[in-house]
């Protein structure tokens, strides 16, 4: 009986020692969502017993309800697209996901339009008439994207000549195969690496003043503009360059457990420097700003525990 007892005991231990199996979703292999994805998987099964599996998907747009629905525990993602379908609006319109959740902001994501170093472009008015990728089926985020750089200096889709693409990635490929004279893409993106080594690219400056913000703002409400300096980590930089800056977040569901949730805020807290050796992504990373006001967006009840311990609750406002 006491061996009985004492397997028992130990079955109960190894039990509660055992990792947790949890599922992150992002988008198609490559891109920052899937390097940031990767590394957050990496660190959570390392750090904090959170044996995490890594989901790939074509856009986050079909990923989104899959977490909303409790298929999926976390998902990588920016800010304006988890508030489009908290709130049902553009392409989910009609399927609103009003039980996502917010659980942290990961980091700054800056997008901009290249063009080839020896091209006459020289700000994004003179696109006006150039072939640009447009379309982007699978990535239905692009284009508000689109539209808003294009605002920056008083464009509109109509005002280029639009080749369709299935997706960012195709539209860089279209770039650096000569179909088209600009692109638009994250910094620091792979494509943009290669871009680069294939042609040398440069990003369209934006002036920084509060009437292109506002046109920004227009099409994409939660973008900034930050200022981009030159670097070998940063190709197509090679001035000090204002971009179109917008958060890139952690999300789940009112699905996924609130201790999940909790553990999975705290190693991300504490692993920093493993979070930048995973991905050099997450050098813009802060602790203290992962708690953001996301205004409609709701925080999960798990990672409000953990920034209370720490006294990150309520977020200011940035």
């Amino acid at each position: 009986m006491r061996k009985l007892l004492l397997i028992a005991l130990l079955m109960m231990v190894q039990a509660t020692d055992a990792d947790e199996v949890v599922s992150v979703a992002v988008s198609v292999k490559g891109t920052l969502f899937d390097l940031a994805g990767t590394a957050i998987a990496k660190v959570a099964t390392n750090n904090g017993k959170l044996r995490s599996t890594l989901r790939n998907y074509t856009s986050a747009n079909v990923f989104i309800p899959a977490i909303a629905r409790g298929q999926v525990d976390f998902g990588v993602a920016n800010q304006y697209e988890v508030m489009l379908a908290v709130t049902g609006e553009s392409y989910f319109e009609g399927r609103q996901q009003v039980n996502l959740r917010a659980v942290a902001v990961l980091f700054p994501l800056q997008i901009a339009i290249f063009v080839k170093q020896d091209s006459p472009i020289q700000r994004i008015a003179d696109l006006k008439g150039r072939r640009l990728p447009d379309g982007y089926v699978a990535n239905k985020i692009i284009l508000p994207l689109v539209d808003a750089a294009l605002a920056a200096d008083g464009l509109t889709r109509d005002d280029v000549d639009s080749l369709n693409v299935p997706s960012v990635a195709a539209g860089a490929d279209a770039f650096i195969s000569g179909r088209t004279e600009g692109f638009l893409m994250a910094l620091r993106a792979p494509k943009v690496r290669e871009a680069n080594a294939r042609h040398g690219i440069r990003a369209l400056p934006i002036e920084n003043t509060p009437e292109n913000l506002a046109g920004i703002r227009r099409q994409m409400p939660v973008a900034y503009l930050a200022l981009e300096e030159p670097g070998p980590a940063n190709p197509g930089i090679i001035e000090p360059t204002w971009v179109i800056t917008y958060d890139i977040l952690l999300f789940a569901s009112t699905e996924t457990s609130e201790e999940i949730v909790y553990r999975m805020t705290r190693v991300l807290y504490e692993n920093k420097q493993n979070l930048v050796a995973a991905s050099p992504a997450f050098r813009r990373f802060s602790r203290e700003a992962m708690a953001k006001d996301l205004g409609l967006l709701e925080y999960h009840p798990g990672a409000m525990r953990f920034y209370r311990e720490q006294e990150l609750w309520p977020p200011a406002k940035r």
